[in-house]
Order: C-alpha cells, then structure tokens, then sequence
C-alpha cells in the first residue's frame, strides 16, 4: 500500500508530542525548579530571574530526546570576569548535586545529569550563565555575554559571545506552521544521528518561510523548506542571522564542506521519497513507544500550555541574514 505522506507525517508529530510523557516532564520540571531556587537564594542580589530555554521554551521539544535549560542572568557587578562567574556556578551546582547527579562544564552551559531513579529515568538540565553587558542593561535590552569555555569553544578566538537568548525564544514560540517543520528536522536529526544544532534548522526554516511563498500540506511544507536548504545553504553569500546578535552568522558554525553535505543530503532525501513514499518513514519515522496511544487518543495537543501563544507572523529578514 502507497503510503500517504502528508498523514504519515501527521501521525509522526503526533506520536512525538511532548503530552506523551507527562509524568517523567513532571519531573524535569520539578528537578528545573529546585534548580532554580537553591540558585536564587545562593546568588541572591547577584541576578535577575533565571528564565526557561531551549526548545521546550520555544514548543520544539520533541519526546525523543530533550531536556530542559536554564538561563542565570547576572548582573554587571557580580563577578569580576565571565570565566570566574562560569567557574563559580560550576562549583556551587557541584557541591550541591555531585553525590546524586554528574556535572559537566559544557560550551557555555553547565550540565546536570541526574543518576537513574526508581523508573530508570534520567533527568537532564542546563544551566546557561550570563552576564549583562553594563551595570542595570539588562532590565532593558536582555542582552547577556556568555562565557565560552575553552575546552569546548565554538569560536576559538573569543573567549565570549553575546547574545539575547529571550529574543530567540521570542522569535520562534510564535510560528505555528514553522514549528511543526522544525519538529520535522529534528526528528531526522535525531533518527539518523546527525550533529547538526537544532537552532540552525530553526532559523533556515523561519528564514525559508520568510524568502518562499511555503504552503500546502504538511509534505508540501516540509519538502519545500528541504528544498530551500538544498538550493541554498551551501551558496557562499548565504547567511543566517542569530535573532540573539546579527553579527553572529550561525551557518558560520558549519565549514562550506559540511553545508554542502547537508545540500546533498537534502537532495538525496527529496529524490528518495518521490520516488517511492514508502522512504518517508526511514527519514521520519513514527514514534512506536506511543503509536498505539495515539490511536487511542483524540487530544492533538502538543503539551506545552501558553495563553501567550501568538498567531505566526514574518519576522524582519534583517535579522536572519
């Protein structure tokens, strides 16, 4: 039987919904919050609010794989340096957890990976220090330097980069139709074990919607974004704007052989599909722990509530390149 593309991929979103796994997001999300407050009451009068990330914050998270991320806003005048204030969240996160959890200094995270529990599960968090520009800056303009850990650094001759992570989730949370694309990639991302950032699919999707007249059914949408990321991603005048910081280029993260391998494995994938749809699954699959559930199941919500949630507009291509 022919499969059909636009309901496979229906059903591959809708098995991977976070509202699958509500008890172990539980307790992501009550591991998060003692996070948080044993963070506010050692730092207090040292930072703003800590403040949710990453892709569960901006409803791209998928049940697969994820976990959840912190941003500690300092201020100005906490630490004298961004190593020192690293190196000093490290070591509070390690005195507190190290006998029930590991901890590693990430790039410009902290990672705490909690041990098995009862239910073998394991709890993922990150903590992402920054600090404000200049003294009091933050109230206004939500910019933060991170700290680029040497071990790891993504630009090897910074030790720093500035960014606006609440302008990056804002840019994203938004966009309904993108969202569900950007599920999509990551999806394949993750299936077949590429290494690709999530947050570079994410912006060369918004950007394909943005350059492209993207409609039709899910298929559609999907295949017409793949093809925007073949055609493009691998032309040398192509940039990608971080929402966070325009002078930072994400697609600079990826030497010009790795974007060409990401143009021909998009080639490959669109080739491979239209010519027999039964190839969707290999790229996509469905999400089998709860394929039987979803069928039992009328509720098509994603899991992740918000009464903020907007209706999806363009964003300003001056910021994605």
């Amino acid at each position: 039987m022919t499969t059909e593309k636009k309901e496979h991929l229906n059903n591959v979103l809708q098995t991977h919904r976070m509202a699958h796994i509500q008890e172990l997001l539980s307790k992501y999300e009550s591991r998060r919050t003692e996070v948080k407050e044993k963070i506010e009451q050692q730092y207090k009068g040292k930072i703003y609010t800590p403040f949710n990330s990453g892709s569960y914050a901006k409803y791209t998270a998928i049940n697969s794989k994820f976990d959840l991320d912190l941003v500690i806003p300092f201020k100005r005048d906490s630490f004298s340096t961004l190593e020192e204030m690293f190196n000093d969240l490290y070591d509070f996160l390690y005195e507190e957890y190290n006998t029930v959890a590991s901890l590693r200094k990430q790039k410009v995270s902290v990672g705490i990976e909690f041990f098995e529990d009862e239910n073998n599960d394991v709890i993922n968090i990150d903590l992402v220090p920054g600090r404000e520009l200049n003294l009091e800056s933050y109230i206004e303009d939500n910019k933060l330097n991170l700290y680029i850990n040497s071990t790891y650094g993504i630009l090897e001759s910074k030790s720093y980069i500035q960014t606006n992570i609440q302008a990056q989730i804002d840019t994203i949370k938004g966009l309904n139709n993108e969202r569900s694309i950007i599920r999509l990639l990551k999806i394949w991302k993750i299936t077949n074990k590429e290494k690709y950032k999530s947050f570079l699919f994410e912006l060369i999707t918004i950007k394909a919607f943005y350059q492209n007249d993207i409609s039709g059914n899910l298929w559609e949408k999907l295949k017409s974004v793949m093809e925007y990321i073949r055609d493009n991603v691998a032309n040398e005048s192509f940039t990608l704007k971080d929402p966070g910081n325009s002078n930072n280029d994400v697609i600079s993260t990826l030497d010009m052989w790795e974007r060409q391998l990401l143009s021909s494995k998009m080639k490959s994938i669109i080739e491979r599909i239209e010519s027999y749809d039964e190839n969707i699954k290999l790229y996509f699959p469905i999400n089998k722990d709860f394929e039987e559930e979803e069928k039992d199941n009328n509720d098509s919500s994603y899991g992740i509530k918000d009464p903020k949630i907007v209706p999806s507009t363009p964003p300003n291509n001056q910021r994605f390149g």
